[in-house]
């Protein structure tokens, strides 16, 4: 296996694991599937193109209708192979990788006394941040959250907690649940808020192109200012909205909205948006706090 930045592919993944691996199996083996029966039609074209000669006229037509049916074979397993690689990779070493992008995202870990991964899963970002705070010599703690209704023993505070220890950095981390809609945390409370392709997942009950659905995400990065302190510092990867997070941020007056270029990770695209809260929102000649519950959605 290859390198992962300072880090070994194989160790990453002995760590971690792969959360939801059924889904890569299940593509690996149709591909497999897929490829043995393009294997099949090429051995034996010329008896498929005999029986095909049933259901089209002209050895011409079956001829033409076996190399058709034989390369959209081919082609479906190599995009199967592809797919199962894809979110394999992007499960935990491009995780990896991009967590520690989003660690190099904010500029002083040494000053952060607080802070909060949302939706830390299996505890890859979690991790990379409490590491980062003890190398920086920090005094800070780092929280991850996890949503109250996921039951998924992978994603257990044990089982969270389990990789901290492996890595290290277990008296860095705390793990609880609590719904990222309602973060249970009072108003500027974290120097630092991050969260890995997991915002996505919010208010997919309504179904993931629905208003409903845009409106709970909208929620979270509402709540992710509330408990940002004045000055502090919020990075989100996520896929396939983050159009729609960089015009939310901006709705609610956030500093240095900058997005990343683009990265497939699951299948889809994927950008990190990083942020700061302003120290101050002056309007007139008094200083007016901003509402970020963002309570006013129908």
């Amino acid at each position: 296996m290859g390198k992962n930045g300072s880090r070994d592919w194989t160790q990453i993944y002995a760590i971690y694991g792969v959360d939801d691996w059924q889904t890569p199996l299940f593509l690996f083996i149709h591909a497999i599937a897929f490829s043995a029966l393009s294997v099949v039609f090429l051995i034996y074209f010329d008896p498929i193109c005999f029986i095909l000669l049933r259901f089209f006229p002209g050895l011409a037509s079956a001829r033409f209708a076996a190399g058709f049916i034989g390369s959209v074979t081919a082609l479906s397993a190599v995009c199967l192979f592809f797919a199962a690689a894809n979110l394999f990779y992007s499960a935990v070493s491009l995780h990896w990788d991009m967590s520690q992008r989003i660690v190099s995202s904010v500029p002083d870990w040494s000053a952060v006394k607080h802070a909060l991964d949302l939706g830390c899963g299996r505890g890859i970002l979690l991790n990379a941040v409490a590491m980062q705070l003890k190398k920086s010599g920090s005094s800070g703690r780092v929280v991850g959250l996890n949503p109250t209704q996921i039951q998924n023993r992978a994603l257990s505070p044990n089982h969270t907690l389990r990789t901290a220890g492996l890595e290290g950095v277990q008296e860095y981390v705390t793990c609880r649940p609590g719904d990222p809609r309602t973060l249970p945390f009072s108003d500027s409370y974290f120097d630092v808020v991050v969260s890995a392709v997991f915002v996505h997942t919010v208010g997919k009950e309504f179904g993931p192109k629905s208003a409903a659905a845009a409106a709970e995400r909208m929620r979270v990065l509402g709540e992710v200012a509330r408990v940002l302190k004045p000055g502090g510092v919020g990075v989100v990867w996520d896929v396939v909205h983050t159009a729609e997070y960089v015009q939310r941020l901006n709705e609610l007056r956030m500093d240095e909205v900058r997005v990343s270029e683009r990265v497939t990770a699951f299948m889809a695209g994927s950008h990190i948006v990083s942020f700061r809260k302003p120290r101050q929102h002056i309007a007139g000649p008094g200083e007016v706090r901003l509402d970020w519950r963002f309570n006013n959605l129908c």
